[in-house]
């Protein structure tokens, strides 16, 4: 019941408006892919990473967004996608006409988000109405800069004693294909 109640007062709002990011849900991603027939990156490599825990991960056959274990379907469209690259959120983008936020846009919209942050292993991925940019999955942040993509937010795992990850001082980039089981990505409107 306390829970909920901070759920439910806590959600927070940006200056008076609806937050201008918002996490796209697995839902979105199917719409996305039922109208596109796009194949991911992790489709396309028939594996990916799935993390155990904030020190170990295996590559798993099968793994994807549909299965982002590599063996169960995900049970709510409202959760996020995962096992999504930066070359998967950019074709969602366009799709949607929506853009990636910068590493800065990110954490000046997270600092006025007040939910609930999903990290220390105290919550399984939850869905993204009732949790706080910050944490729950890393978020993909848009760089044209380089081939490595810098992610934000930290994930589930992440704790000041593991990764930290939902420190903004953090640094953590992959390459534009990697996807993982705890990797998504928010979106933004057009300027």
């Amino acid at each position: 019941m306390m829970l909920t109640l901070i759920l439910l007062f806590t959600i927070s709002d940006y200056q008076g408006q609806q937050i201008p990011l918002k996490t796209v849900s697995h839902a979105e991603f199917v719409e996305f892919v039922n109208e596109t027939n796009y194949v991911t990156d992790a489709e396309k490599y028939g594996w990916s990473i799935v993390q155990i825990d904030v020190y170990n991960y295996r590559k798993v056959d099968g793994a994807n967004w549909k299965k982002p274990d590599g063996i169960n379907e995900v049970t709510s469209g409202k959760l996020p996608v995962t096992q999504v690259s930066y070359n998967d959120a950019l074709a969602y983008c366009k799709w949607a006409n929506k853009r990636l936020p910068t590493y800065e846009e990110y954490w000046e919209i997270a600092k006025n988000d007040h939910r609930i942050i999903v990290s220390d292993n105290k919550l399984p991925i939850s869905e993204v109405e009732k949790v706080n940019l910050v944490g729950n999955v890393w978020d993909i942040t848009m760089n044209d800069t380089s081939e490595s993509v810098r992610l934000a937010g930290g994930s589930l795992f992440c704790s000041k004693s593991t990764c930290h990850g939902t420190a903004k001082e953090k640094a953590l980039f992959v390459d534009k294909e990697t996807a993982n089981i705890h990797i998504g990505f928010s979106v933004m409107e057009l300027e």
